[in-house]
């Protein structure tokens, strides 16, 4: 059996991971059109709730990248002078090149070496073969020679968000809000490594505009960031890599094979980074879809039919959460007339996934404080 895989990020290789472990006569050949050490961003994060699943089913790959990662508990909301502590959330995170060093590694072990700097204008290009995988992002090639196939649908939401790295490391996961002449603007940042996190700045369509940040070089809207945050940065520096302004693109496909193509991670569905599943969708993607492979004996038609029947249902309830976290960001500064701890209220329930009795269950110090302030929490949605 001959397998192809567009893409060496981390969904890449790691189909090619679980092909080779589950059946190593397969011929499995990663074609990547950058460099082995080319990666966007800085760090991965993942909640322990997310990791489990590659201890459960790939404790060898588990036990290579955990002792990498960077952990802390509770998420903090800085807003108006004030950190809330939301505890209840256990976190991880690497950074996204050690990550794919490591997948690379491992990859290795099964005999995979990918080839690197290839860009490849048509699938068809790399010759026959039994199966073909797209895991090449959301500008997939494979997607969009057959787009139409595919059922493909992608819009940009309003924010725009440009992501950067600091020299400085953080407490927790933290989402800082500010109001600035120009209007609200938040950062999503977290550490990776020591002294190192990834920063995110997101602002609405409206304040990106009165900002004019259009206009400007990276260098002079990454001092410009670095003003806004002041308060959040101390004296530390952001540290650019393609740190470009851009919108999100929101991507979705109604059909995830043709033929015997099939798509996972960001080539196949995006998921807003606010709850920063990205990475973890992707490689549980290929999981599902080597699952089912051998649960239909490595016959290609039959298997690519139950990765899709059997997989959308469970991505569905992650891609809906991560859109009502995208609305709520949307509109995140109409939130912020509200005091701290609403606030933080406000945040921890955008998605829809938390009710009131697992509010209270799995953020006990964090309803007691609400409970102090003569917050009704039961009754705020």
């Amino acid at each position: 059996m001959r397998v192809t895989i567009i893409g060496a990020g981390p969904a890449g290789l790691y189909s090619a991971i679980l092909i080779r472990r589950a059946r190593p006569d397969t011929v499995v050949c990663i074609h990547e059109q950058n460099p082995p050490d080319a990666t966007f961003g800085f760090g991965v994060v993942f909640s322990d709730q997310a990791l489990s699943f590659l201890r459960t089913d790939d404790p060898e790959t588990a036990s290579l990248i955990e002792p990498h990662m960077m952990r802390w508990s509770d998420i903090t909301v800085a807003h108006l002078g004030e950190n809330i502590r939301i505890d209840g959330v256990g976190f991880s995170a690497i950074g996204r090149l050690e990550l794919l060093y490591l997948l690379q590694q491992r990859a290795r072990e099964f005999g995979v070496e990918p080839v690197y700097g290839q860009t490849i204008s048509d699938p068809a290009e790399l010759g026959e073969c039994d199966l073909l995988i797209g895991a090449d992002g959301v500008n997939s090639v494979v997607r969009n020679t057959t787009m139409n196939d595919f059922g493909a649908s992608i819009n940009n939401l309003g924010n725009w968000f440009v992501w950067y790295g600091a020299e400085c490391g953080f407490e927790t996961l933290t989402q800082t809000f500010v109001d600035t002449v120009h209007g609200p603007m938040t950062a999503h940042h977290y550490p990776y490594a020591p002294g190192r996190s990834t920063f995110i700045v997101e602002m609405t369509g409206e304040t990106f505009a009165a900002a004019g940040l259009a206009q400007m070089t990276e260098q002079e809207y990454r001092i410009r960031c670095e003003t806004w945050f002041t308060a959040t940065l101390g004296d530390a520096k952001l540290v650019p890599n393609n740190s470009i302004w851009r919108r999100f693109p929101d991507l979705s496909c109604a059909r995830w094979h043709v033929g015997n193509r099939v798509l996972v991670g960001d080539a196949l569905h995006t998921a807003h980074f606010s709850i920063g599943s990205g990475t973890r969708l992707a490689l549980e993607d290929v999981v599902a879809l080597v699952d089912a492979l051998r649960s239909q004996e490595w016959k290609i038609g039959p298997a690519l039919r139950e990765y899709q029947e059997k997989r959308q249902p469970i991505l569905r309830k992650f891609t809906t959460a991560a859109a009502l976290s995208a609305a709520w960001y949307e509109g995140f500064g109409k939130y912020m007339a509200l005091d701290p701890n609403r606030f933080a209220l406000s945040y921890i329930r955008r998605a829809g996934r938390i009710d009131a009795d697992r509010l209270r269950a799995l953020c006990p110090n964090f309803v007691g404080a609400l409970e102090g302030c003569g917050i009704a929490w039961k009754e705020i949605e």
